[in-house]
């Protein structure tokens, strides 16, 4: 039984080195009662602009994958916010569904951490959220090359294929991360300072992401035991994503795709408990 209904609001944060701005869907807990609200192709029971409960609870922020976009974790999002996170999901400049100019390129690599970090300090400082977020309490999700963000905000150093360094600031505010299908190649011998705990889930039959990834992060993270990993059985890439409307579900369009026999409907009713027990077991005892 979840104790809140779930508020929704749609920010738009500045990075005002580099001139541009990016959309941030926000879910939270809320006590005014939540309706279907159709966001793109989706219906989401949230209640648009309400009032967030006059109390702290821990931010959660979702780096979607390349090509995406912010709205395809809303499974996940919409069961923390109602079991008591704040939960940010910022949609990518120039990496996203509708923007995809900055596939492959290093500054993708530099501006998708550093936009994350842009939207902590921006709910940080918004008379909104400012009173309600627990500081010492803040988790990111990334799926895909949001694991590569999530990655380098904790202490990866990324580099590029001709070993040139990647400069991404590590940020100290977050406590804990869950990586899905991580894309982690660019970490090899590389993760030496990341310390934080990590619930990692992959897909048997992935692609995009491919078991090597996984691999990386076993490997190459100092302390085995601040790692919880899962592989999901035939699950594939795309697996992670929140189920599409039946009306999208199509052979052409792989995101909505999984492997033969796969339930992902039924995976996307444990998903969200497991992260959500993570967080809860990994950044309650934060001081």
């Amino acid at each position: 039984m979840t104790d809140f209904f779930v508020g929704s609001k749609q920010l738009t944060i500045r990075d005002e080195i580099k001139n541009i701005s990016f959309p941030v869907l926000v879910h939270y807990p809320t006590n005014e009662i939540s309706q279907p609200i159709g966001f793109g192709p989706y219906t989401m029971n949230v209640s648009p602009d309400a009032e967030i409960i006059k109390k702290q609870f821990p931010l959660v922020i979702i780096s979607h994958g390349n090509g995406g976009s912010h709205l395809l974790y809303h499974t996940i999002s919409m069961h923390l916010a109602k079991n008591g996170y704040i939960v940010a999901m910022p949609e990518h400049y120039g990496n996203n569904r509708n923007n995809n100019t900055l596939e492959n390129t290093t500054e993708n690599l530099v501006i998708r951490p550093r936009h994350v970090s842009l939207t902590i300090d921006f709910l940080l400082s918004d008379i909104s959220f400012c009173n309600n977020i627990k500081t010492n309490k803040i988790g990111v999700i990334g799926h895909s090359m949001g694991g590569y963000a999530a990655l380098a905000l904790a202490g990866g150093i990324p580099r590029t294929k001709e070993g040139l360094i990647i400069e991404v600031a590590i940020d100290s505010r977050i406590k804990a991360i869950t990586l899905l299908a991580p894309g982690a190649g660019w970490f090899k011998y590389s993760l030496d300072k990341v310390t934080i705990p990590i619930l990692m889930f992959t897909a048997e039959h992935d692609p995009v992401t491919p078991k090597w990834n996984g691999d990386i992060i076993l490997s190459y993270i100092p302390d085995k035991s601040q790692v919880t990993f899962k592989e999901i059985e035939n699950a594939g890439h795309f697996s992670f994503l929140s189920p599409f409307p039946a009306k999208m579900k199509n052979a052409n369009f792989l995101p909505s795709t999984d492997p033969i026999g796969f339930d992902r409907e039924e995976f996307h009713k444990q998903l969200p408990i497991d992260i959500l027990d993570f967080f809860r077991e990994k950044l309650n005892g934060k001081l």
